[in-house]
């Protein structure tokens, strides 16, 4: 049974900091390029940043680049992301997303919600 469990939201002020986790299982985790997703209210689905098996490279969204870091451990099954310099539009559910080739898998998403 393939799951991705997101952690690591919450509330935080503008200009703070959050680390994301997505723990996963039921697959070969280092097999899977892995993203981040997120959707706030009334808005489309977008991607946030993305890393290849290996971890050796990296791609975000215009809107978090030099603010958000993506990592992985294989060893951990695990996926980060580390937010910094939060903004009020950064508020919105972050998924975790797993996809190979007609494989695509997703985690049920964690809130963040950046307000002072």
């Amino acid at each position: 049974q393939v799951q991705l469990v997101e952690s690591g939201g919450g509330l935080v002020q503008p200009g703070g900091s959050l680390r994301l986790s997505c723990a996963a299982s039921g697959f070969t985790f280092s097999n899977y390029p892995m993203s981040w997703y997120r959707q706030a209210p009334g808005k489309e689905r977008e991607l946030v940043a993305s890393i290849t098996t290996t971890g050796s490279g990296t791609n975000f969204a215009d809107s978090v680049k030099g603010r958000f870091t993506i990592s992985r451990d294989n060893t951990k099954n695990t996926v980060y992301l580390q937010m910094s310099s939060l903004k009020p539009e950064d508020t919105a559910v972050y998924y975790c997303n797993a996809r190979r080739w007609n494989m695509n898998y997703w985690g049920q998403g964690t809130q963040v919600t950046v307000s002072s």
